[in-house]
């Protein structure tokens, strides 16, 4: 039998996901510059452990913990975590696609890949504007209307 009670999200604090874009970026410009496939198998890991475990379970959210919150004053509010945590698994689903094509020598698939990865994250970044973020919300809205229409 399946418990039908609505699980509380998980709340975050809306700069851990901007200091791991920021992150992100530096990792994806360093795979543009050297066309390094491991290095973006090695991003893909950290967006899979972010996609599937948590955002609080990501190397790069274990390091904005540790390292940047305990400096900064409590943020403004605490946001929903599934949004980012679906951005992640779009990420994954990139550097997945960018690491098979550097490794298997379809260079340019990796760099198309690893570019449209680069742009999502620096968006974020720089901006605090999360693509994946916004699909998840559109997505969200359209099985809404699929299962009210």
């Amino acid at each position: 039998m399946h418990d039908r009670t609505p699980r509380v999200p998980v709340r975050l604090d809306p700069r851990g996901p901007r200091f791991a874009a920021l992150l992100t970026t530096l990792v994806l410009l360093v795979v543009l510059a050297t066309g390094n496939g491991v290095l973006l198998a090695a991003q893909a890991v950290v967006f899979a452990l972010g996609a599937v475990l948590g955002l609080r379970w990501s190397p790069y959210g274990w390091l904005y913990r540790r390292l940047v919150r305990p400096r900064l004053g409590p943020p403004q509010g605490l946001e929903d975590e599934r949004p980012p945590r679906f951005a992640q698994a779009v990420g994954l689903g990139f550097a997945a696609v960018g690491a098979a094509g550097y490794l298997s020598g379809a260079t340019w698939l990796g760099i198309a890949a690893s570019a449209a990865a680069l742009a999502a994250a620096f968006l974020n970044a720089v901006f605090g504007y999360c693509l994946g973020c916004e699909l998840y919300l559109l997505a969200v809205r359209g099985r809404a209307r699929l299962s009210h229409g």
